[in-house]
């Protein structure tokens, strides 16, 4: 049949294509501009992932749904990604999940060139489509498609997407592939693909063909989240840059031009940095203003930084060796924490495997101090065998601990009362444990007495019995944090 629009020509498709927004998916099927003849009900299948995707794909641009490594546009050089966004509470907007590239094949090699790959091909220009997920619809057929943009990664972000593709085929040719996270790169990643760990594991080409998860390249959600805002829709201010130099990134590693910028003030104290900077001493944020300030970033956001969630954690050091202070991980809802059943869908682990650390290192070198030195910083992410072992283990345990009923008693010491639970502490687990993440303590019990100085809906969660309890997180371990810190930070 002879197409609506000109297949060869990028923006006469965009054009086309910018005739779906405000139309709900199944307007768009009720068009009947297809000769593909399909049910709607075909498209909505719990079953089929891309079903929306392959909707528009063959009942408006008229071609049949496929797995090409090819563009889906190959005249125009043009790839198609029907994508979803969501509405946060707080208005704001975020991408509603990573996109999917293509498969990274374990059958044969993987090609070293970025721009002789499927990668390449399928990202080097996409048209995407946003459509907003409202979970409140009775159907998917009606979300409505609000945006439509011709994208092509910019040239810094080129440059760190180059890295990022070396560092997924270093680790497939060194037959790790087992060992692949998504939090070992930036914007580019290497995420799963199939239902279960079971189902979805072939072995590796390289090495000695250890089995591993089937991937995928893909945007992180990180990254599709800014392009939505800032490239997209436009609506926010554009954040600060680390790095606005191509050429530089083409010759330096993201990570190494950080590790420049710290090494300069490596062997100040934090009052001649502060001084330096005119950082006013604040207890909670202090540090973390440090660290942005040597970064050349005049706010605590950075472009960079949001596009790739990394998050800056400050690390104080005392002169024994241990942290001042451990380390919080985002916190929980006992309630939804005990309805996880999938280890790789549980919010830990989604956390841990997508996000970056840079780790900004203090330390006060002697007893007598009263400044930490700066040591330097380290950009870090968990490695996979700590993530499947030590967290998954916590994780487990804990959520069968609130399934049994947490135990709670009271302790009387000489001048007061504390509440002792049996969550997994600090001695029970190498890598993380759990540990109260609230102003005050809030406790109720079974008989309705109330215990605490805070307050229930502020300081206090409910556990899936019924009774209170002060609100909990999961926490890095000091002493595992230090442990992956580099021999000259500690």
């Amino acid at each position: 049949m002879s197409l609506p629009y000109d297949d060869s020509n990028a923006k006469d498709i965009e054009d086309y294509a910018k005739a779906l927004i405000g139309r709900t998916f199944q307007e768009v099927y009720e068009l009947n501009l297809s000769h593909i003849k399909k049910d709607l009900d075909t498209y909505l299948s719990g079953a089929r992932k891309g079903g929306l995707g392959n909707l528009i794909e063959e009942q408006y641009f008229c071609y049949e749904a496929n797995s090409s490594p090819e563009a889906d546009f190959p005249k125009a050089g043009l790839e198609l990604k029907v994508t979803p966004y969501e509405r946060n509470k707080n208005g704001t907007i975020k991408a509603g999940e990573r996109l999917v590239l293509g498969m990274i094949s374990y059958d044969s090699p993987i090609e070293s060139d970025f721009y002789r790959s499927h990668a390449w091909e399928k990202c080097k220009l996409i048209l995407l489509i946003y459509y907003l997920r409202n979970k409140n619809l009775a159907s998917k057929k009606l979300y409505r498609i609000d945006y439509v943009k011709l994208f092509t990664p910019p040239k810094t972000d080129l440059a760190i997407i180059l890295n990022d593709y070396k560092v997924i085929s270093d680790k497939i040719k060194a037959g790790i592939a087992h060992e692949l996270s998504e939090s070992d790169t930036m914007y580019l990643g290497a995420c799963t693909k199939g239902a279960n760990a079971e189902k979805s594991t072939v072995p590796q080409y390289y090495g000695k063909h250890e089995p591993a998860r089937k991937r995928a390249f893909c945007f992180k959600t990180s990254y599709m989240t800014y392009i939505l805002n800032y490239y997209v829709v436009k609506n926010v201010t554009l954040v600060e840059t680390i790095v606005d130099d191509a050429n530089l990134l083409m010759k330096k590693s993201f990570a190494e031009i950080v590790q420049d910028k710290f090494n300069k003030y490596k062997g100040k104290t934090d009052e001649e940095i502060a001084e330096k900077f005119g950082v006013v001493f604040n207890q909670k944020s202090f540090w973390i203003s440090l660290a942005y300030r040597i970064l050349g970033i005049k706010s605590n956001r950075a472009e960079e930084f949001e596009k790739a969630n990394i998050t800056v954690k400050a690390i104080r050091i005392e002169p024994n060796g241990k942290m001042k202070e451990t380390s919080p991980l985002p916190t929980f809802k006992f309630k939804d924490l005990v309805r996880e059943n999938d280890w790789e869908e549980s919010t830990i682990y989604k956390y841990l495997d997508e996000n970056k650390f840079l780790f900004v290192v203090f330390k006060k070198l002697n007893k007598s101090d009263k400044h930490y030195t700066l040591m330097g910083c380290q950009l870090w992410n968990m490695p996979y065998i700590d993530l499947n072992t030590h967290v998954f283990k916590c994780w487990e345990k804990t959520i069968d601990i609130l399934k049994k009923g947490v135990v709670l008693n009271k302790k009387y010491t000489s001048n007061k009362v504390i509440i002792e639970n049996n969550l997994p502490g600090i001695s029970d687990n190498a890598v993380i444990h759990i540990r109260p993440h609230a102003k005050n303590t809030y406790y109720e019990f079974e008989d309705g007495s109330i215990f605490g100085k805070g307050k229930r809906n502020e300081d206090g969660d409910e556990l899936p019995d019924g009774r209170w309890m002060t609100r909990q997180s999961f926490f890095f371990n000091g002493t595992y944090i230090v442990s992956q810190l580099r021999d000259e930070l500690k």
